[in-house]
C-alpha cells in the first residue's frame, strides 16, 4: 500500500490538531480528545487503512454509504469530468443542467411508476427537513391546512437537524434541544425487547394499531403524515414483524395520512431490492433518500414524491418557497448517475438478493444461532444485527448492554473489522460488492470480537 502522500505528519499531530478544532458527532469530545481519534487515510474496496498502517475491513460501509466500496474509478472520473465542465450552478433562476436531468431520468427508471418527482438535498437529514414542509404544503394545496402533525417512532432516526431529530425518536437528542411542537411518536416494533408474551405477529399488529390510536387521539384532520424507516437503522437494525407494515399502510390509507418512508439507509440495494419498502411489500407516498445514492463519494440526498403529491404541488401549488444552495449540485448528480448505472449495469442489486446477501445471512445464523451471547439474529441482504442477551430463554437483556456492545465494537477494531454497537445490538452493513471471501473475513473477525466479549462475561 502506498501511503507516502499521507505521512506528512505523525498520528499524534493529527489528533492534537483535531482536538483543537473539531466537535465530533455523537461522542463525548473530552473523552475522545484524551484517547485520540483513529486517523483514516485510505480506502480501497472494502478496506480502510489508518495513519499507522493498520488495515480494517469496513463492515459498515462507512455509515451505510459506500455501497460500491472505496476507490471506484468510474465515480472519480464522473466527478472529475463534471468539475471540468460545470463545477457548480444552482437550480434557482429558472435553470437546470444536464447532470441533474439525467440523474432524475435514471432514478425514476428504477423506481415504481407510483413516483414521479424529486427535490434534491445534500443529506438525509435535509431530505427529512424538506419532508415536513412539503407534506404540510401538500395538505394546504388540497384544502386541508389543519393537517400539520407528523408522527414518528420512538428510537427511530431521521437525522440531526432540529426538525429531523424531532421526528426521530431518540429521546436523548430531544433532551438536548431537539424537539418541536406538532410532532408525536408511537412505540417501535422491537419484538425482542418489548414483545413480552406476544408472538411476533401479535406484537407487530399491536404496534401498528398504536398509530391508529394516536391518529384518533390527535384527530385525523390534524395528522399530516407518518414517517418511519422500513427497518430501523441507527436504532439497531430492527426488523419489524411481517404483520406490521400491511397494518400500518391500511391505517394510513383509512385516515388519509401520508405514509413517508425514510430510505436513507435501506435504499439502493441494501436489502436485495432497490428500495427497502419493496422488500417489506408496502407503498409509501414519499421516500427520503441519500447515502447509497452516491455510494457516499459526495454528499447528496433527496425527497421522492408520489405522482399524487407532485401533481398537486405543480398544478395547484404556485410558488413553493423551498430550495438549497447545493440542491441538485452538478458534481453530486454526475456521481450519483455513475453510481446508479454501476448498480444497475453490473447487476449488483440482483447479486445481493440471490448470492451475497443469502451467503452473509446463512453464515451469521450458522455461527451465532447457538452462541451463548446472542439471543436473536435479524437481517436480509447486506444488513444484519446480533442481539446480545443475558438470558436467551427469557429474552432478558443486559442492564448495561450499551457498555457491553461498545466493548465488542472495540474488540472488533482490534481484530481488524469495523462493526457498530447500538444499545444491545451489534450491527453490520458491508458494501454490496463484497465477495464471499470478504464476507467470510467479516464473519470470522466478528466472531472473534463476540467471543472475546462473551469470555469477559464468563459465558465461554
Amino acid at each position: 500500500m502506498n501511503m507516502q502522500n499521507h505521512h506528512k505528519r505523525e498520528t499524534r499531530d493529527y489528533q492534537e490538531l483535531d482536538a483543537s478544532h473539531h466537535i465530533h458527532a455523537f461522542l463525548d469530545q473530552k473523552v475522545l480528545n484524551a484517547e485520540g481519534p483513529r486517523v483514516i487515510v485510505k480506502g480501497e474496496g472494502l478496506y480502510l487503512w489508518d495513519n499507522d498502517g493498520n488495515r480494517y475491513l469496513d463492515g459498515m460501509s462507512g455509515l451505510w454509504c459506500t455501497n460500491l466500496g472505496y476507490g471506484r474509478e468510474d465515480l472519480v472520473a464522473a466527478a472529475t469530468q463534471q468539475m471540468q465542465q460545470l463545477p457548480y450552478y444552482n437550480m434557482f433562476f429558472h435553470t437546470t443542467h444536464p447532470a441533474v436531468v439525467e440523474l432524475s431520468e435514471m432514478l425514476f427508471s428504477l423506481l415504481p411508476r407510483h413516483y414521479s418527482h424529486a427535490i434534491y438535498t445534500n443529506s438525509g437529514s435535509e431530505a427529512n427537513e424538506v419532508l415536513i414542509r412539503t407534506v404540510r404544503r401538500y395538505w394546504q394545496v388540497v384544502g386541508q391546512p389543519k393537517k400539520r402533525v407528523m408522527i414518528g417512532r420512538w428510537n427511530g432516526y431521521h437525522g440531526s437537524t432540529l426538525a429531523s431529530s424531532a421526528m426521530g425518536g431518540m429521546k436523548f437528542m430531544h433532551e438536548m434541544g431537539g424537539m418541536l411542537p406538532e410532532i408525536a411518536h408511537i412505540d417501535e416494533p422491537y419484538w425482542y425487547a418489548h414483545g413480552g408474551t406476544m408472538t411476533p405477529e401479535e406484537f407487530g399488529r399491536r404496534c401498528a394499531l398504536q398509530l391508529e390510536e394516536k391518529i384518533l387521539e390527535l384527530g385525523a384532520e390534524n395528522v399530516a403524515g407518518f414517517i418511519a424507516e422500513p427497518f430501523q437503522g441507527a436504532g439497531g437494525m430492527i426488523f419489524p414483524p411481517e404483520s406490521y407494515w400491511p397494518e400500518i399502510q391500511r391505517i394510513c390509507r383509512q385516515y388519509h395520512v401520508l405514509l413517508c418512508a425514510d430510505e436513507v439507509i435501506g435504499g439502493f440495494g441494501r436489502t436485495g431490492e432497490w428500495f427497502a419498502h419493496q422488500h417489506f411489500g408496502f407503498e409509501p407516498d414519499t421516500l427520503s433518500i441519500a447515502k447509497g445514492l452516491t455510494s457516499g463519494y459526495i454528499p447528496m440526498g433527496g425527497l421522492v414524491l408520489s405522482r399524487t403529491i407532485a401533481e398537486a404541488l405543480v398544478e395547484k401549488g404556485g410558488v413553493f418557497a423551498h430550495g438549497l444552495t447545493y440542491s441538485g449540485h452538478p458534481v453530486a448528480a454526475a456521481v450519483a448517475l455513475a453510481n446508479l448505472k454501476a448498480l444497475r449495469d453490473e447487476g449488483i442489486v440482483s447479486q445481493v438478493k440471490k448470492d451475497s446477501g443469502p451467503y452473509l445471512q446463512k453464515g451469521l445464523r450458522e455461527i451465532f444461532t447457538h452462541h451463548p451471547l446472542i439471543g436473536e439474529i435479524q437481517g436480509t441482504g447486506m444488513v444484519a444485527a446480533l442481539q446480545f442477551a443475558e438470558d436467551k430463554a427469557r429474552r432478558q437483556r443486559f442492564s448495561n448492554e450499551s457498555d457491553i456492545t461498545w466493548r465488542c465494537r472495540t474488540y472488533g477494531f482490534e481484530e481488524g473489522v469495523i462493526i457498530r454497537s447500538t444499545v444491545g445490538r451489534m450491527i453490520m452493513a458491508p458494501a454490496l460488492v463484497a465477495k464471499h471471501s470478504e464476507i467470510d473475513e467479516l464473519l470470522e473477525k466478528t466472531k472473534r470480537a463476540v467471543d472475546r466479549t462473551a469470555r469477559d462475561l464468563g459465558l465461554m
